[in-house]
């Protein structure tokens, strides 16, 4: 290995701050899928489905009740905000259900030889905790899917800090339900 200069240096000290970044500021992808023919603005009132016991792939989340409690009440904040009230399940419009998952991935993007400090140094693969939420709404008297939206980014960090995954999740369950059609 390269004795360390100072231009070394401070080029260390960026790169491991842009890590830094990302992983603290780390981008969500939200993406969402709407059934064809569903008419949104006939869907007025809403209830949980059963709940999903399906691991989330991270025992920090599966044992956090806390996680659970967060999810269901800014969807319910959120379904609100766009105008669903929330009735008992055999009235409700639509059904909601969420699951969320975790997986370790592998980020690659920054290994381009072209770059300087990727040529001086041993650059490797990014692997990170990949969190995807996910949002349904189900018509419960035809059982079909009719809304289905994801955020999925970075939760390195975020799973053991309260704060941060709550922040997260608002922000993730914002950004999903803003794509929720015939609504705000």
């Amino acid at each position: 290995m390269a004795p360390l200069t100072p231009r070394r240096a401070v080029v260390s000290l960026i790169a491991a701050g842009s890590l830094w970044l990302t992983a603290s500021c780390a981008t969500l992808t939200v993406n969402s899928y709407a059934a064809r023919g569903s008419d949104f603005r006939h869907y007025r009132t809403y209830n949980w489905s059963p709940p999903d016991t399906r691991p989330t792939g991270d025992p920090r989340l599966d044992n956090n009740r806390f996680f659970d409690e967060r999810v269901r009440s800014r969807v319910e904040k959120e379904l609100e905000r766009r105008g669903f009230t929330k009735t008992p399940p055999q009235q409700a419009d639509v059904l909601v259900h969420y699951h969320a998952n975790v997986s370790q991935e592998i980020d690659i993007r920054d290994l381009d030889s072209s770059r300087s400090y990727c040529a001086d140094y041993d650059c490797r693969p990014f692997v990170y905790d990949k969190g995807t939420l996910f949002v349904d709404l189900v018509e419960p008297r035809t059982n079909r899917l009719i809304w289905r939206g994801w955020a999925e980014g970075s939760v390195d960090g975020v799973i053991d800090n309260q704060d941060w995954m709550e922040s997260r999740i608002d922000e993730a369950v914002a950004k999903l339900l803003a794509r929720l059609p015939g609504r705000l």
